[in-house]
């Protein structure tokens, strides 16, 4: 497995908990031991406007740091998706999360969507022709889902608070060329959902592993969105993918 990452998801870009300080140095210190990193550059304009319109792209550049950063976790959701089509797993340990930004919008501490941006660029390149996508957060990935409405090369399922409900709906899919992951873990027992141990977490990645190896040839990446307690995600995180890879 690869670890996508740069170092200026560290940087405080904005007033909201995505944002705040310290927030990813638990699961850094965690998988800087365990995986390899490997660094995105931004993306461009042309891959914002896969999914978003240029009025939505130009709010969010009058902010010049928060653009950097946010083109930044764009870029990193795509290089993990390329690096999942094309030869390892790959989990975007990035900032700010996506799910939550549509073609012309965006809220709860999103600005551009990472996971859809890149599940259109793999589509539009041919790397891809269906795609499920999981969004285990706590909070439905509304822009995910505004992207992606009717099309029909794209499944999106949001988990809820039950495993078991993931486990049942994956018994019930068809075959695809890749599984793309929204991992939130606010969710979990000490952060805001206080509903899924470690164990739960482990649980979901091994299902998908094992979906993913028996209906898309093993190709499969996740990306973070949610998750705020900065004592626990490490851990919580690194339950996750050591099942998934």
């Amino acid at each position: 497995m690869k670890i996508v990452f740069h170092e200026k998801y560290f940087d405080v870009y904005s007033g909201d908990p995505a944002s705040a300080k310290g927030r990813l140095d638990g699961p850094y210190r965690v998988l800087k031991e365990e995986f390899e990193f490997v660094r995105p550059t931004a993306a461009s304009e042309a891959d914002l406007q896969l999914v978003h319109t240029v009025d939505h792209i130009e709010r969010i550049r009058r902010d010049a740091q928060l653009y950097e950063i946010a083109t930044l976790a764009v870029g990193g959701a795509i290089l993990a998706s390329e690096i999942a089509i094309k030869e390892d797993v790959a989990f975007g340990l990035i900032r700010p999360p996506g799910h939550h930004a549509s073609p012309n919008s965006c809220w709860g501490f999103c600005f551009f969507n990472n996971i859809a941006i890149a599940i259109k660029k793999l589509l539009g390149s041919g790397h891809a022709g269906r795609v499920l996508i999981i969004d285990f957060d706590l909070h439905f990935g509304d822009g995910t889902d505004n992207t992606f409405r009717g099309e029909p090369s794209v499944v999106y399922y949001h988990m809820g608070s039950r495993v078991e409900d993931l486990f049942t709906y994956l018994g019930g899919l068809g075959d695809f060329d890749i599984v793309a992951v929204s991992a939130g873990f606010d969710m979990g027992i000490a952060d805001w959902g206080g509903s899924l141990r470690d164990s739960d977490y482990q649980e979901i990645g091994a299902l998908l592993k094992e979906f993913a190896r028996s209906h898309c040839g093993g190709r499969r990446f996740a990306i973070l969105e949610g998750g705020y307690n900065h004592h626990t995600l490490g851990k919580t995180i690194e339950a996750f993918l050591k099942a998934f890879n």
